[in-house]
């Protein structure tokens, strides 16, 4: 472990991928990266959604160009970024395409949506072809649809080892990690802050960045940031195809959304790197970043209650639409059957006794504003000494390296952390950051 300094010029809290990649850009072009220290409450990096997920390398045609500016552009840049860092680390990044399905006539509507949303976000039409039933047909035999989009820019990842690859080269450019030590309260005084750990450590800064995922909330809520805001928690859980069904697609097939305004994902038919395929996730609203499992569930259910009674999320509890939607999310992780037919709808083959191993579960935070409405793109709040990223959902883990990129640059630009000419990294951040702007 190591000892901490007495100060250091900049503290990030949360060793996700995110976190991870700031801590490698800011120590990439630090004229003293061994002022930097990165903090995780884990005794690794990237331990929960960071590594729980569907591990895409996402194409942006998904994401509105005008609600969701910054996942768009994160996910355009992304995409060729992670390309670029596995290829030199040799790490699996598999270009395997994938299909996004309509199953009815106003998910045919959706697709068309989608259509003008990728080639406003800058893919070609040669990454990006609207299929009629008879052309998914031709391409996935055992897909029915009334349409689909074939996206030819997607990839498939383990974002762990991606996130892990990372740590080791900001630890050897100079960063310092502190692992094990959850950040329970963080102060600040004369414009420097103090972060007294679960574990009895106190670790001092100039500068904090705010990225702990589900627990960020909680940290921009004790020094005064975020107040208009709050957030839920949703589980996404997974089913592993037995090897019989491994065949069915070459492709991932993803579904339109039905509630597009909703956290609430139709479940996918996911091809993953290792060859694994999986059914999932739903999403299940639970009351804490970290609940996996019931127990947890229920230790965390009377503060999280407390909390939305005095937020915009008590409106939300109240809205008959959302508790219709999470009634049908609890019914899929109560029965298997219940999540395997919704799949069935467009990959009539699988049966549910098939399946009979779960996968990892994830967890993700989604924010909600004062009005009681989900916030549709990542918050990021800027205070004197302190920045907080708030609402950092899919396609997260695409867009971390840019969004790690403008984030670094921002601070280094306004003096924090003075910055070499010649970074140490693969990129340059301040380019990237030009190209998020």
């Amino acid at each position: 472990m190591h000892v901490p300094a007495d100060n250091y010029k900049v503290a990030i809290i949360g060793g996700g991928i995110l976190g991870t990649s700031i801590a490698y850009f800011m120590s990439a072009h630090a004229r003293d990266p061994e002022s930097i220290v990165l903090v995780e409450q884990e005794t690794n990096i990237a331990r929960h959604t960071s590594s729980r997920n569907t591990g895409k390398v996402h194409a942006p045609f998904l994401y509105d160009p005008v609600k969701k500016k910054l996942f768009a552009k994160a996910a355009a840049l992304g995409y060729e970024m992670w390309f670029k860092f596995a290829e030199q680390k040799g790490l699996v990044f598999k270009r395997d395409g994938v299909l996004e399905v309509a199953v009815d006539d106003r998910g045919v509507d959706r697709l068309c949506k989608y259509m003008q949303w990728g080639e406003a976000n800058g893919l070609a039409k040669s990454e990006l072809r609207l299929l009629g039933k008879g052309e998914v047909a031709s391409m996935e035999p055992n897909v029915r649809c009334e349409s689909a989009i074939y996206c030819s820019k997607d990839a498939s990842v383990d974002y762990g080892s991606l996130a892990l690859t990372l740590l080791d080269d900001l630890q050897s450019f100079g960063c310092k990690l502190v692992l094990g030590q959850r950040a329970m309260r963080v102060s600040f005084a004369n414009n420097a802050c103090a972060i007294t750990t679960q574990q009895g450590m106190e670790i001092k800064a100039n500068y904090l960045v705010n990225v702990a995922g589900g627990n960020s909330m909680d940290i921009a809520h004790s020094v005064g940031v975020a107040q208009d805001y709050t957030d839920l928690h949703f589980r996404g859980e997974y089913w592993q195809a037995p090897p019989p069904y491994h065949d069915l697609t070459k492709l991932s097939i993803y579904s339109v959304p039905k509630q597009p305004e909703y956290p609430f994902l139709d479940p996918h038919w996911i091809v993953r790197a290792d060859g694994r395929r999986e059914v999932g996730p739903n999403a299940i609203p639970v009351f804490g970043p970290y609940a996996y499992n019931w127990r947890k569930n229920l230790a965390d259910m009377l503060p999280k209650l407390m909390e939305s009674s005095r937020t915009g999320a008590r409106k939300v509890f109240f809205d008959r639409q959302f508790l219709s939607l999470a009634s049908t999310e609890l019914k899929s992780s109560l029965s298997k059957a219940a999540m395997i037919n919704r799949v069935r709808e467009f990959l009539p083959q699988i049966r549910p006794a098939a399946f009979i191993t779960r996968g990892t579960s994830g967890i993700r935070s989604s924010v909600i504003d004062k009005t009681g409405k989900f916030v549709p793109d990542t918050l990021v709040l800027r205070e004197s000494s302190s920045l907080h990223v708030l609402n950092y959902n899919s396609p997260g883990a695409t867009g971390a390296l840019p969004i790690a990129a403008k984030i670094a640059s921002q601070i280094m630009q306004a003096g924090e952390l003075p910055a070499i000419d010649k970074p140490r990294s693969l990129w340059d951040a301040t380019a990237i950051a030009d190209k998020m702007s």
